[in-house]
């Protein structure tokens, strides 16, 4: 008998390409696909379980189809159609589905490996940062909100699951920001924005995985669930190299709009009034401070070379976004909002 692979969170577009792509492993037998709505995407072979991880009926799941390995990929920074809810249903499905899915994998006899994507917004972005954060280094201080500090304790969670079930393999896998021409998340957003605001006087360095090696790395760390001390452990998971954002504006061909720090709260508040972005804090402090992360035990111990570095992980994003992609009357109602408020950067320059 072969594996039985669940996977959370297969709505979305991620989810649904490693439903896909698992499938093809030989020693995959079943795949159970789970999530709250149901996909417009295929799913091939797998059979689909329409499941709110939030609720008890998890464990149910579980224990019917005998699952021995379970890929939790239901944590996310962005609400998904059809779910209702906005922030507030993002952080019960992040915080108290994870919390449900741990609980029923402790009661489960079957569970021998448990793989968590999670997120290098774990360490937040501050002005004292390190150069590079590797997988052992404390943030200098912890996220007070957003997507950040929904992972901070999503990873509380699965290391105390980690202790009361040490005879499961537990594997989490920090990405940084997952681009791709199917790209779902609050900075592809932004760099889809025909204007990039940008906080002036500040240039951040930034990493991308592509979404092709964010499913090839979840496929290698659901692997050999027999062998607890292999593909075991936290690891950063990013493209080789950094881009500053002036790097990123100008290989979009977007201008940006430099504004001071103060006001760029007012800023988000204007863009998300016309529907352009969700501009939140933590993607305020990322595009101030940026974030690296060293990948030697990504390499060393996981054993993975990601295929696209993250300059090309940023070339294929540009290639799939093109120009124009809002109407004039959006752009300049957006435009129009940011030049009217206070201590806004006056002069707008293109990259």
């Amino acid at each position: 008998m072969g594996k039985v692979v669940l996977v959370t969170g297969v709505a979305r577009q991620l989810g649904g390409r490693f439903v896909r792509r698992i499938q093809r492993d030989p020693d995959v037998d079943r795949v159970v696909a789970v999530d709250a709505v149901p996909p417009e995407h295929h799913l091939g072979g797998a059979d689909f379980v329409q499941a709110d991880i939030r609720q008890a009926t998890i464990a149910r799941v579980l224990a019917e189809h005998s699952v021995d390995t379970v890929v939790h990929m239901d944590v996310t920074a962005t609400a998904l159609g059809g779910r209702g809810g906005g922030r507030g249903a993002v952080k019960e499905t992040n915080v108290i589905g994870t919390m449900q899915l741990l609980g029923a994998c402790q009661k489960s006899p079957t569970v021998k490996r448990l793989v968590v994507k999670s997120s290098t917004s774990v360490y937040g972005s501050a002005p004292k940062d390190p150069a590079v954060f590797t997988e052992s280094t404390p943030p200098k201080s912890l996220p007070s909100g957003g997507f950040a500090k929904d992972i901070v304790e999503v990873e509380g969670y699965v290391r105390g699951f980690a202790r009361r079930r040490p005879d499961v393999a537990v594997c989490v896998l920090r990405f940084a920001n997952i681009l791709g021409p199917a790209a779902e998340s609050p900075l592809a957003e932004y760099f889809s924005l025909p204007v990039l605001p940008t906080v002036f006087g500040y240039d951040p360095r930034l990493q991308f995985v592509h979404e092709d090696d964010a499913v090839e790395v979840l496929r290698l760390g659901s692997h050999e669930p027999e062998r607890s001390t292999l593909n075991s452990g936290t690891f950063n998971i990013a493209g080789d190299g950094q881009l500053l954002l002036s790097q990123c504006s100008r290989r979009l061909g977007r201008p940006t709009v430099p504004v001071l720090l103060p006001a760029v709260t007012w800023v988000g508040s204007a863009l998300r009034t016309v529907g352009m972005s969700d501009f939140s804090p933590e993607q305020i402090r990322l595009l101030t401070h940026g974030r690296v992360v060293a990948t030697r035990q990504m390499r060393e111990t996981l054993g993975f070379r990601p295929k696209y570095t993250t300059a090309e992980a940023f070339a294929d994003f540009v290639r799939s976004r093109g120009p124009g992609l809002l109407p004039p009357s959006a752009l300049a109602g957006a435009v129009d909002r940011i030049a009217a408020l206070p201590l806004a950067g006056g002069n707008q320059s293109a990259n």
